[in-house]
């Protein structure tokens, strides 16, 4: 039994299984896309979508811009122009691709179509913002640093920028706007998703407000006046294809558990909660069927954490590692916990893998998981006991996939 072995086979397929590549071109196969194509394309797996869209279209295509995390650029695409900015704070690199994007699509007619290609990180790596850069930073660290949802957040990015919240969309006007959509988001929500830069915005102002008082976030008189602004609440010239999703991720993991004999099952693909709470939970489950046959449970979705101390690691890091203690001693249980993207936070893993014996060898090392915890420092725990899932930049994002596997009773 190498439960570590089928870890890592579940995760690379399923990955892999999930790659925009197909879904971008079928979306496209989908489309009636007529006219000069000026393509924009942002967020984690901007590049990928994008050297799809060209494969696609080929000369259609008149000119482009693809705006990415850094490091996740793989190479040239002809006569589009690729930019890399920050994540998941936005920094000038950010903005100077979006300005370009802006300019790209400033003069478009009505026979003129904008591919527009979304995915995840978008709302930080598309950014022209109505206030100063240095407090847009300031204010996503402190959303970062409370706990706020994904959602939250965005209500509050919406209205900070000049391309969010369906405000791309109308400067494309007259032109059509054909988005297609990798879904980061529970449920989907295309004004959600990057903000929304061409979808009518769902949240209002005075929820934004509310947000802003719920975490005692800090702004500006500008960034206050800002937040009181209303989006667009109808746009006529944009079609919109979601072509991938956390609910895709979790069946594809479902079918690579069966493959290799286990007995698997989808408890959620809408996990929303504490990292910690969530790693708990899931080595709860483990201990409740151990010894009842070969059997996987799968959860799907994007935890919380809130950061207390200065250490380094990320959400998918600290649900691995608080599974860790609840499955202590069990010799056929393990847990990971993986971002599709391949970036789990501000590291280079894709998240962490625990097993009823990580516990024991921390210790050893002089390792406490409840001190880790409270450091926000999983990653250097998990890279003593080889406990890191490496993937390198996948080129998807469709949230966080993570499994318990029971094995055969040793």
């Amino acid at each position: 039994m190498n439960l570590r072995k089928d870890a890592d086979y579940i995760i690379t397929n399923t990955i892999q299984d999930n790659l925009p590549d197909i879904a971008v071109k079928r979306a496209i196969e989908e489309m009636e896309i007529d006219g000069n194509v000026y393509l924009v394309a942002i967020g984690k797996a901007a590049w990928h979508m994008a050297k799809a869209a060209k494969e696609s279209l080929v000369e259609k295509i008149k000119d482009g811009v693809v705006i990415t995390k850094y490091n996740h650029v793989k190479g040239k695409l002809g006569q589009i122009r690729c930019f890399e900015g920050g994540h998941p704070i936005p920094d000038e690199n950010s903005v100077k691709g979006t300005r370009e994007a802006e300019k790209l699509i400033s003069a478009l007619k009505e026979e003129d179509t904008v591919l527009f290609l979304v995915s995840g990180g978008g709302s930080a790596l598309f950014e022209d913002p109505e206030v100063e850069l240095e407090e847009l930073e300031h204010i996503t660290q402190q959303m970062l640093a409370c706990g706020a949802s994904i959602v939250e957040m965005n209500t509050i990015r919406k209205r900070l920028s000049k391309v969010k919240g369906g405000k791309f969309a109308k400067m494309c006007e007259p032109a059509k706007v054909y988005s297609i959509v990798l879904s980061d988001i529970l449920g989907d929500p295309l004004d959600m998703i990057a903000s929304g830069p061409a979808s009518v915005d769902c949240s209002t102002s005075a929820q934004a407000r509310e947000i802003v008082e719920k975490y005692h976030i800090s702004l500006s008189e500008k960034a206050k006046e800002a937040i009181e602004s209303e989006t667009p609440k109808a746009l006529s010239n944009v079609a919109t294809t979601v072509s991938g999703s956390v609910r895709a991720l979790c069946n594809s993991a479902k079918v690579f558990c069966e493959t290799l004999g286990y007995e698997a099952e989808i408890l959620t693909d809408a996990l929303c909660c504490e990292a910690k709470d969530a790693g708990s939970f899931l080595a709860s489950i483990g201990k409740t069927y151990e010894s009842k046959g070969k059997k996987a449970f799968i959860v799907g979705g994007e935890t919380i954490v809130h950061l207390k101390g200065n250490g380094k690691g990320g959400r998918n890091q600290e649900f691995a590692l608080s599974a860790a203690e609840g499955i202590a001693g069990c010799k056929n249980l393990a847990v990971f916990s993986v971002g599709s993207d391949g970036t789990d936070g501000p590291t280079d893993a894709a998240g962490g893998y625990v097993d009823g014996f990580t516990c024991e060898k921390l210790r050893q090392k002089g390792i406490e998981i409840y001190q880790v915890l409270e450091n926000n420092d999983a990653y250097h725990a998990l890279e003593q006991v080889d406990g890191l899932v490496m993937t390198g930049p996948t080129g998807t994002n469709v949230n966080d996939f993570a499994v318990v596997l029971i094995g055969e009773t040793v």
